[in-house]
């Protein structure tokens, strides 16, 4: 009798163990609160990354946060609300330019152009960009991405913002959608699902793929203060690490695969919206490849905001991009 109470007792010290043993791998998680621009299909292989548990191998838990604009974005990273922001490299040019001392600092790219499509309130099967000529145009926040490069792509075509196509600055992102369905604008630029998901309820169409038409332009990106990075480098390398094997993923797997990856993130979306929607960002080449921001594609960024009259300075990539964490991932995972 004593023997299988000792039994039991062993047994169930072992066991005891074990729960504590996963609390405490659990407790050892590091979390990392990240707030990105918007919340859309565009961002895959972060979403992949979560779901996956890529960020989990790494030791991290991504606190996430949707900061409704490439400015509130950097608020809360700036102010220490948020540990990494997730938008448009320009807002890091913005703030250096300012004269900020802990300035900003992009430490990987995750996007490879623009994710937003052209939506009008009719079919166009043969639209062309000089349709736009006399047309009002929702456009996104005044110095924004989704507005710089829609200024860029109708330069491409010869038309001049302001002359020919009116861009409208003034709505707030995430009221774009609603502002456009109440009768605002002749036409407007909106990420997946929503651009889907107003097209099947008829609300609007889709007639041209901004990314497509403006080419490779590093669109989306990771960034915190340059405090942080200095002070945490191995929490960056991990969250870097976790991102390209996300950007690996995606770039290996079908738009069915990614959908049913992503659909946590999106678990009110039809399922025939978010292949669709991740089979147009697949073709048109949305998602890079690796972390690395090249020097080259910031300085044609910038090139792209000073034409279209948000830039006066161009800032040295040294001071703004690193991409050591990036080269990092790349050379160590396999």
């Amino acid at each position: 009798m004593k023997k299988k109470t000792v039994l039991v007792l062993i047994v169930l010290t072992l066991a005891l163990s074990l729960v504590l043993s996963g609390c405490s791998n659990q407790t050892a998680l590091t979390k990392v609160k990240l707030s990105e621009v918007t919340h859309s299909i565009f961002y895959a292989p972060q979403y992949v990354a979560m779901s996956e548990g890529f960020f989990k191998a790494e030791g991290l838990e991504i606190d996430l946060s949707n900061g409704q604009g490439a400015d509130k974005v950097m608020t809360g990273v700036l102010s220490g609300q948020v540990d990494i922001g997730f938008a448009g490299p320009e807002a890091s040019v913005y703030v250096y330019n300012e004269g900020k001392e802990d300035n900003s600092v992009v430490f990987a790219q995750l996007t490879n152009g623009d994710g937003t499509f052209l939506m009008g309130r009719t079919p166009e099967p043969n639209f062309k960009w000089s349709d736009l000529k006399g047309k009002n145009v929702i456009g996104g926040r005044k110095g924004g991405m989704p507005a710089i490069v829609l200024q860029y792509v109708l330069s491409k075509n010869n038309l001049t913002t302001g002359k020919d196509v009116a861009i409208n600055t003034s709505i707030q992102f995430a009221a774009m959608p609603g502002a456009f369905m109440g009768g605002q604008g002749d036409y407007v630029i909106i990420f997946e699902p929503t651009a889907s998901s107003m097209e099947k309820e008829g609300k609007a169409y889709i007639v041209a793929s901004l990314g497509k038409e403006s080419g490779q332009v590093p669109y989306t990106a990771y960034f915190a203060k340059k405090s942080t990075l200095e002070k945490n480098p191995e929490l960056i390398q991990k969250f870097t690490n976790a991102i390209y094997k996300g950007q690996r993923w995606v770039a290996n797997h079908t738009p069915e695969e990614i959908a049913k990856a992503i659909k946590p993130q999106f678990p009110d979306e039809n399922n025939e919206i978010l292949v669709s929607a991740v089979k147009r960002y697949k073709e048109q080449n949305s998602w890079k490849t690796d972390p690395v921001l090249l020097e080259k594609d910031f300085y044609l960024l910038q090139q792209i905001i000073k034409d279209a009259g948000e830039l006066n300075k161009i800032a040295p990539y040294e001071k703004v991009v690193t991409g050591k964490f990036g080269e990092t991932a790349i050379k160590n995972i396999k």
